[in-house]
């Protein structure tokens, strides 16, 4: 099977489409400059469409190399049949391939090897053939050496064909289809250890079964986790004299002295080699298609992170709140620098509230604040009811931030490199400041994992992790775009075709030259191509500059489009922002080439009608119930203002201003069945719920969307 055939049995999408597809990838070409900028070349697909093409891509190379791998090692055992190579070469999984390849693969010495080294093999093809009489004194005749009895023999010539059926792959598949419907997985808790404090939170699954192929995801991973850490064990099982029966239907076709050896062999390759490699198997599937499932939840709660509404560039004082050691203040100014760090005390064991109350209002009026950013860790709510007690002269508004990696920021080389001289405390609350000015610019600068979004995340496949994440930054600050001349080289990085060591590039070219004046000046960054130039410049924005265009998401490849719509409409270019009366006057059909489409010219118009608009939605001041300070204050049937701060397979996590935060199972979030929770709710969406259950030994809070 060819590249292109694969992958259109694996997407259903149009061949022509996707043979464009490929050859814009083999071009370095990258999924958001794809989705956006060749929709003509796609037949207009999107980021999804265009991503599953590369995963299937690079399945089949995975294949393709992995075939090339294992005809090598076959052929050189001089084993090599063209009936073989030719199904090694047609296999469209691995699973197939490696089945196909487990006769020949180079292992330790088992059992069935020890018995061929002994001259047992002719006695198990005489077996296997099923018409031999009087087989004690057939294996009479292989007593010799190791081999000391009849029995010993025969034994050994069950091993050879024990291995034989393990070998056969329509044995193996039949044991994979009854564990793909029928398996279930048990666990029982190690008595040792059921006693313990850290066991408890896992005590749902001390005696548990469930089908293997209808458990959810988060259980899954969770009944995992418990046993890597020693507190339960799990089974796999299926029905075995089902499964015994199958493959004594495949295999035995008399009834004679044969057939007892036969039946002994089926029972050993069953128990010993089949069950055990393909119940394990079956738990790796599983756990594949749980990892999936998480990493899809982490990468959705990601992207609603991301794209979280920012303030835009007003002047911020941050709060990084604490007991003992003080809240943490600093001053920002419109683009995130920072102006100003102080420590105050309003809190106990000091208590220095009328000092801080005046250190905040004379710092407010000194630095011109506009917003204040409180962090959401410990103390958050004493500090904002602490700092809403102040009357400031101006209307300053009051948002508090999650903290979430802060202190991931705080330590990193990033932070160290920017602010070498002043030390964590001070670093976590400017993340805290620009946070609210701009998510995405100052969460690109953590590693996505260490962001709390999701499930179980550190229990899944790692690769494909970070894989999966990185794709959700790429995808979420190509869509925003980026300021050329504020933009971090940790923002600047993951824009199209960029990358982390031209991103260095030009913030050094930017300090060394100052502000960029044009996106055509890109072009003198050294080592930035035309190929990365022709990648990224559509996700760049160039404030101010004298082509209007540059702070656009018109790609320059365009410029001479728009120039020719403003021809044709007696117009300068810029005399087109914004004027939607003069854009709808154009035919766009005149200005179609064999590259440039309707697609294409409808999405210049769009942007020209609003140019560099913000995807995102603007910040909004939240209020939590002031009444409600902690778990001890909850009752059921309250209703009270709360924040999805995590979505879940099985539910949304809720924060109520305390520092439990509740959960909305997926069964409480409609009054009608619920089959996907991001259907309901959003990450750092503000909503209503009502209180259920309060569970105060276990800090569970059980909550209700309100509608």
């Amino acid at each position: 099977m060819q590249l292109i055939t694969y992958i259109i049995s694996q997407t259903k999408l149009p061949e022509l489409s996707v043979k464009n597809t490929v050859e814009l990838l083999n071009e370095d070409a990258t999924i958001p400059f794809i989705s956006r900028y060749r929709k003509e070349r796609t037949g207009n697909l999107d980021e999804v469409q265009i991503g599953d093409i590369v995963k299937f891509k690079e399945q089949f190379e995975a294949l393709e190399k992995r075939k090339t791998v294992i005809l090598k090692a076959i052929e050189e055992q001089e084993a090599l049949t063209p009936e073989l190579k030719q199904n090694i070469e047609a296999a469209q999984d691995l699973t197939a391939l490696e089945d196909l390849y487990l006769p020949f693969k180079k292992s330790r010495k088992t059992k069935a090897e020890t018995a061929r080294q002994n001259g047992l093999e002719p006695l198990a093809k005489i077996i296997m053939s099923q018409n031999a009489s009087d087989l004690a004194s057939i294996a009479f005749k292989y007593i010799k050496g190791d081999i000391a009895s009849a029995d010993e023999a025969l034994e050994g010539a069950r091993h050879i064909i024990a291995e034989w059926i393990n070998e056969r792959t329509d044995i193996r598949n039949n044991i994979r289809h009854q564990l793909e419907r029928f398996a279930m997985i048990s666990t029982k808790v190690v008595k040792s250890k059921a006693e313990s404090e850290e066991a408890q939170k896992f005590r749902d699954y001390f005696d548990w079964e469930e089908s293997l192929s209808r458990i959810p995801s988060h259980r899954l991973l969770a009944i995992l986790r418990a046993e890597t850490e020693g507190f339960i064990k799990s089974k796999i099982t299926i029905d075995d004299e089902k499964a015994l029966a199958k493959i004594e239907d495949r295999v035995i076709r008399s009834n004679n002295e044969s057939t007892e050896q036969i039946q002994i062999a089926i029972q050993d390759a069953y128990k010993r080699l089949l069950l055990p490699s393909l119940s394990n198997e079956a738990l790796q599937n599983a756990k594949t298609q749980a990892d999936e499932a998480a990493i899809s939840v982490f990468a959705k709660n990601l992207k609603q992170l991301l794209l979280g509404s920012p303030l835009g560039e007003k002047r911020i004082l941050a709060i990084d709140p604490g007991f003992r050691s003080g809240c943490k203040v600093v001053c920002l100014d419109a683009q995130g620098g920072l102006l100003y760090n102080e420590t105050i005390y309003p809190h106990p064991p000091k208590n220095d509230t009328l000092g801080a109350m005046k250190k905040i209002s004379s710092l407010s009026e000194a630095y011109e604040i506009e917003a204040i950013a409180i962090g959401n860790g410990t103390a958050s709510r004493e500090t904002e009811a602490f700092i809403r007690k102040i009357r400031f002269k101006n209307d300053i508004q009051v948002f508090v931030v999650s903290e979430a990696g802060a202190s991931i920021y705080s330590a990193s080389k990033i932070a160290r490199d920017e602010f070498p001289n002043y030390d964590v405390t001070v670093r976590g609350a400017v993340s805290i400041g620009r946070r609210l000015q701009d998510p995405l610019a100052e969460l690109v600068k953590i590693d996505a994992k260490s962001i709390g979004v999701g499930q179980y995340q550190h229990d899944v496949d790692q690769t494909k992790l970070k894989k999966e994440l990185d794709v959700v930054v790429e995808s979420c600050v190509n869509a925003v775009g980026v300021n050329l001349n504020t933009a971090s080289a940790s923002l600047l990085s993951y824009v199209s075709g960029i990358g982390p060591k031209l991103a260095e590039n030009i913030v050094n070219y930017r300090d060394e030259h100052g502000a960029f004046s044009s996106r055509k000046n890109l072009q003198k960054v050294p080592r930035l191509g035309a190929k990365a130039f022709e990648q990224g410049a559509g996700f760049l924005r160039v404030k101010s500059a004298k082509n209007p265009l540059d702070d656009s998401a018109v790609h320059p490849e365009s410029y001479a489009i728009v120039e020719s719509m403003a021809k044709d409409l007696g117009k300068k270019v810029s005399d087109l922002i914004g004027n939607k009366t003069e854009l709808q006057r154009l035919d766009l059909k005149k200005y179609c080439t064999d590259t440039v489409g309707l697609p294409t010219l409808q999405d210049i118009i769009k942007e020209l009608e609003k140019p560099g608009l913000d995807i995102r939605e603007q910040a909004k001041v939240f209020t939590f119930n002031q009444n409600i300070k902690t778990i001890n204050d909850l009752e059921e049937g309250q209703l009270l203002p709360g924040i999805v701060n995590n979505v879940t397979n099985f539910g949304a996590f809720v924060d109520i201003g305390i520092k439990e935060s509740g959960l909305i199972h997926i069964s409480n979030l409609s009054d009608s069945f619920v089959s996907d929770v991001n259907a309901h709710v959003a990450l750092h969406q503000q909503v209503i719920v009502k209180v259920l259950d309060v569970d105060i030994p276990r800090k569970r809070i059980q909550l209700k969307l309100h509608k």
